[in-house]
């Protein structure tokens, strides 16, 4: 169960730098937001979960509630990374 518990902390920690990255609720004053590093630790998190899913240690509701987190961070990442870029000049397609 040691494994286990070392698990959900290293989850907590996942989840608290991608915010923390993200600039998300600790007023982190003029520092950009860092949305891949983020994202990397959205992947690291979307693993542990997978890695505690199947050692059977999460309930059904605890796992729907995982799994919102980690859609959360991932949808944060995502338009955190959207806002960073600037559109293409108009006339100036891709094409």
């Amino acid at each position: 169960m040691k494994f286990a518990h070392a698990l959900f902390r290293h989850f907590e920690d996942a989840e608290a730098e991608c915010r923390e990255l993200l600039n998300v609720g600790s007023g982190g004053g003029n520092r950009p937001a860092l949305p891949l590093p983020a994202y990397d630790q959205c992947l690291k998190a979307s693993h542990l979960f997978n890695l505690l899913d199947a050692r059977g240690v999460i309930s059904v509701t605890e796992r729907a509630a995982y799994i919102g987190r980690v859609r959360t961070l991932a949808k944060s990442c995502c338009e955190t990374w959207l806002a960073g870029i600037s559109p293409l000049p108009s006339g100036r397609g891709l094409g």
